[in-house]
């Protein structure tokens, strides 16, 4: 039978995943409105779904640079080559990134469970996208300090509430980089990360034993592919147009009614 909540959750994940308003903080929230149990192999074909979204939005980077930086291996001339510099900076700022996150996977999940906690990361996002639009534009260039930095911001916002998009643009932006470069960084560096966590929900969905996927799980699929290509077209817009405050108040909106929920309840 066809059932509004799966659809929906594709269509949350879809726009969520990308845009700075946290995709965990809306898990959260419509976890506390709708029944959300059992759905862990449905929700690992979701975040592969919005996976092959990056990629395809970000193919052609994707494949120059992994060309280049696997030629650096054999020629040095490609040494000099951006994607020689980015596929080491993406490594080691991941390597951050991981030491950060693994260890706090027990805590995100307590957090999870507290509308209080999530809002006070949503408020966080809210400060840091109302700032990033007063962040001069100094055009430098990426460099590994920068992306160690994004690493550690990325690994932080593992932290319900805290978008990860938004934190890591925030940064990049603070550390001097363009935002049409700012926003590249961020998501191509998102890529191993997003991977590895799918790939531990792999791991933890074959512990469990059998997984059944709801029906219609196609058609979530389909939107949430759709929508978070569609959301990273529109937040590459307002990156490079500066437009954030929306978002921050749409974020501080949500805090507010996750906080008002909960006293209700």
């Amino acid at each position: 039978m066809f059932d509004f909540k799966i659809v929906f959750l594709g269509v949350i994940q879809g726009l969520t995943e990308f845009l700075p308003v946290s995709s965990s903080a809306h898990l959260s929230f419509f976890q506390s409105l709708f029944d959300y149990q059992n759905m862990l192999g449905y929700d690992i074909i979701l975040h592969m779904a919005t996976l092959f979204a990056l990629l395809l939005f970000f193919r052609k980077d994707i494949f120059i640079f992994t060309l280049e930086w696997t030629k650096g291996f054999r020629k040095s001339e490609y040494r000099k080559s951006t994607g020689w510099s980015y596929g080491w900076i993406i490594l080691f700022g991941t390597v951050v990134t991981a030491s950060i996150a693994i260890p706090l996977k027990s805590t995100v999940a307590k957090a999870m469970d507290s509308p209080i906690i999530v809002a006070m990361g949503l408020f966080c996002t809210s400060l840091l996208l109302w700032y990033i639009g007063n962040i001069k534009t100094r055009e430098r260039k990426l460099s590994l300090t920068t992306g160690l930095l994004v690493g550690f911001i990325q690994g932080i916002a593992v932290m319900p509430g805290v978008s990860r998009s938004g934190s890591t643009i925030f940064m990049g932006r603070l550390a001097g980089l363009s935002g049409e470069e700012a926003f590249r960084f961020s998501f191509l560096i998102s890529i191993p990360a997003i991977a590895g966590a799918t790939l531990l929900e792999i791991i933890e969905m074959f512990k469990i034993g059998r997984v059944t996927l709801p029906p219609y799980w196609w058609l979530g699929a389909l939107l949430a592919f759709s929508l978070g290509f569609c959301s990273l077209v529109i937040l590459r817009n307002f990156v490079i147009k500066g437009r954030w405050k929306c978002f921050s108040i749409y974020c501080s909106a949500l805090a507010f009614l996750m906080i008002l929920l909960n006293v209700v309840r």
